[in-house]
Parts: structure tokens; sequence; C-alpha cells
């Protein structure tokens, strides 16, 4: 992953932790989803936004790899860097590190944007992302 990717800092919550006292699993991908809306908001782009255009985002697969446990107060950087090609896909790759440093989870996803009306993934996803964009550099386009 790039050192430039975007970052977005939580607090795990008490009310997210298992009864081993460890950041529950589903929590991981609420991050992750998290910091991927924060990633396309700095670019300028609104959930309104997309869905007035008549498209929006999907994940199609989510591989974690699980590093190190969590805990309540814990403060961790969720990162998310987008991996353009060609094809109706992309690729991102997120991590979730403590602020010491330690890795605690790393997410491979590929996504596409969806076309709302057809129900089809568009042919282009880098496409009404720059449309919509105000910044689409952050976003690597």
């Amino acid at each position: 992953m790039s050192d430039e990717a975007f970052s977005v800092r939580i607090t795990v919550r008490g009310y997210e932790t298992d009864t081993q006292g460890h950041l529950n699993q589903a929590v991981y991908l609420q991050y992750a989803e998290h910091a991927r809306w924060e990633h396309l908001q700095a670019a300028g782009i609104r959930q309104a936004d997309l869905l007035s255009k008549g498209v929006g985002p999907v994940v199609l697969e989510t591989t974690i790899k699980y590093r190190r446990e969590l805990r309540a107060g814990d403060e961790v950087d969720v990162s998310c860097a987008f991996i353009w090609a060609e094809g109706k896909t992309f690729s991102l790759e997120q991590r979730i590190t403590r602020t010491d440093g330690v890795l605690a989870a790393e997410f491979d996803v590929v996504g596409g944007i969806l076309d709302l009306n057809a129900r089809r993934l568009v042919a282009d996803p880098r496409e009404p992302l720059r449309a919509l964009a105000s910044d689409p550099a952050l976003l690597g386009l």
C-alpha cells in the first residue's frame, strides 16, 4: 500500500467488543466501510451525489487478515487506497493500524459502481467518481 493512502482515526468503543474484550470481528468491517465513505467524502463525493447520479459503490468481495487484537480505548488509523485497473471492478487496500504502529488487520476488497436503475455494474467505475469528485486525485484518478 502507498504511504499516501487516505486514513481516518477511530477509537475502539467498549460496546464494540466481545465477551473476551476483543473488538468484535464484524466491527472491523464497519471500520473499513467508514474509512471508504470518509475517503469518498474527502474527495468531494457525498452519498447524496452518488444517488442523484443513479449509482452507488458496492463491495463484491472482502478478504480480511486479522493480525492483532484490539481492545476498548485503542486508537487506530484505518487506511484506504483505491487500486484502479481496466474493467468493471477496482480494488481497495485497507489496513487497521494501532497508533503505536502495530498492524491489527489487513483488507483486500473488490468493488464496483452499480447502476441503480439497470442493477448492473457500470462499464468504467472511474467515470462516475471522477465526474463527481472535487479532488479526483485523492482517489487516484
